[in-house]
């Protein structure tokens, strides 16, 4: 199997097979992001996803227990698409525990209840959903495509079909101008949608993409990395979650920490005190250099 371009995963999918359904992502107009910056969109031919599930078969059989659906929204294919592709993966990974996939808001709410509650019988466990931040004009300058609004009712819907939730938010978003927005935003709209997983990434500066050229200009302002953590933990303190694993271990975060709120929240909220009061850079210097 070849995969096609850059090939990314969250990284709770370490241990998962990738399979590459669709290639790039439908929507690739966030300011933030340029991972599929020079790929086109596409959904792959039903013969290719055919062809590399049955070669993974042959070497991997007995050992795939979890399948992750590339690039970054697979979730967008058609219906009988999506369902030969779960029915293929059932019956050549008789070991296969769950599957899962990145999906935007707009690909959830475009399946019906009905459609979703197939999906997860199909063995679609799990979605990875980018928040981002819950404040509608972070939204809008970031280009989204959505609302809160939206992203609320993508998950509600995810999970009444019995499809858990991998929610991830991007600390910094809203820069210096809006970072109380974002942090007070972020909080209501994921108190209000209850996922079973929320991961905390960092903002990072990625080259050619629309956010960096506003960076250059001074029309956005990033914030510090003690900033960064202070943010978090305004964030973390604001949660009223119900047994969620919460996890900032992505590799652009500048600590790693992990927790199932609400039990472990005041212990989270001590660390993340350590590091906001003995963390060396209190400037904006690492992005000012960009």
């Amino acid at each position: 199997m070849e995969y096609q371009g850059m090939v990314i995963r969250p990284p709770s999918e370490s241990n998962s097979l990738l399979l590459q359904v669709t290639l790039g992502c439908s929507h690739n107009k966030c300011t933030f992001c340029g991972t599929y910056r020079h790929k086109p969109f596409r959904i792959r031919a039903m013969e290719e996803i055919r062809r590399d599930i049955d070669e993974c078969a042959r070497r991997y059989r007995d050992y795939v227990q979890r399948v992750f659906l590339c690039d970054g929204d697979a979730l967008v294919m058609k219906m009988d698409q999506l369902r030969e592709t779960l029915d293929r993966i059932r019956e050549k990974f008789p070991l296969c525990e769950r599957v899962g996939s990145y999906a935007t808001a707009a690909d959830i709410l475009r399946k019906s209840p009905e459609e979703l509650a197939e999906l997860g019988s199909l063995g679609l466990g799990i979605l990875y959903l980018g928040l981002e931040s819950g404040s509608d004009e972070i939204l809008r300058r970031v280009k989204k495509g959505v609302n809160s609004e939206d992203m609320i009712e993508a998950v509600h819907r995810a999970k009444a079909a019995g499809i858990k939730t991998s929610v991830m938010v991007i600390n910094g978003l809203g820069g210096l101008e809006l970072w109380e927005e974002h942090a007070r935003e972020t909080v209501r709209v994921l108190n209000r949608t209850q996922p079973e997983y929320l991961a905390m990434l960092a903002l990072s500066m990625e080259p050619g993409t629309e956010l960096q050229g506003q960076i250059r200009r001074g029309e956005y302002r990033a914030l510090s990395s003690r900033e960064l953590l202070a943010e978090m933990q305004q964030i973390v303190a604001g949660l009223e979650l119900n047994n969620c694993v919460f996890s900032s271990s992505h590799a652009s975060n500048l600590v790693s920490l992990r927790g199932v709120l609400p039990w472990d929240k005041t212990r989270l909220l001590n660390e993340m005190e350590y590091y906001v009061t003995h963390i060396g850079i209190t400037s904006h210097e690492e992005f000012d250099r960009t």
